[in-house]
């Protein structure tokens, strides 16, 4: 592929890509980029490399291009979250190795866009929520479920309270609020509200193994 650079923007030539992909990936890129409010369906065509006739051809509207893009990007983010908890040695180190990766994804959101998606986009909006409580909420109580047989959070905790309390504090910090200002960016809120959320789950030895692999991962 080759690589140009437009108003100081690095876009990749997507010549082999289907129309379809291009537009996903095109829409994805700009909304995390400037969020869902400004971006418009030329901006769409022409970041996508496509004609605005081939991208009407495929949505009908922009409400349709933010929905199915809201989608893809969810699926994405869950195959993602699963390769690393199946990879991880114990529920510590995944959920340090999900604080990397949603480190990672942290970079690339304009912290604008999921208050844009619930104001200009409510029923995308509802869905993505839907799916969250349906598919991260289920994988959280599973890792936190793990933790617990594996000896390293406490037993005491309510794993389904617990899980939900996370994703509401990981969706609270993208939404405009008194945390994330100048003097604090979003990573490090994000870091600090997770590690929070850990030492209130986690025992003794759950804590030694977080030094460790915080070391190993965070420390970078």
């Amino acid at each position: 592929m080759e690589t140009i650079i437009i108003q100081n923007v690095s876009i990749v030539l997507r010549g082999n890509m289907e129309p379809l992909t291009k537009i996903l990936s095109a829409s994805s890129e700009l909304f995390k980029q400037y969020g869902f409010k400004t971006i418009t369906m030329d901006d769409i065509a022409r970041r996508a490399g496509i004609s605005k006739k081939t991208l009407y051809q495929h949505f009908a509207n922009k409400d349709e291009v933010v929905h199915e893009t809201v989608v893809s990007y969810d699926d994405e983010k869950m195959n993602k979250c699963y390769q690393v908890v199946e990879g991880a040695v114990d529920a510590v180190e995944a959920m340090v190795k999900m604080m990397v990766m949603m480190d990672s994804m942290f970079k690339e959101i304009n912290p604008m866009a999921m208050f844009e998606l619930r104001r200009f986009y409510p029923d995308t909006y509802t869905l993505f929520k839907d799916r969250l409580e349906k598919d991260d909420v289920g994988m959280m109580r599973e890792m936190i479920n793990r933790g617990i047989s594996e000896g390293l959070f406490r037993k005491e905790i309510n794993p389904d309270l617990m899980a939900r309390l996370r994703l509401e504090t990981a969706m609270m910090i993208l939404q405009p609020n008194l945390l994330v200002n100048e003097r604090n960016d979003l990573l490090s809120v994000s870091l600090e509200i997770t590690e929070h959320f850990l030492y209130g789950i986690m025992n003794a030895k759950g804590i030694e193994l977080y030094c460790k692999y915080k070391q190993q991962y965070l420390s970078k």
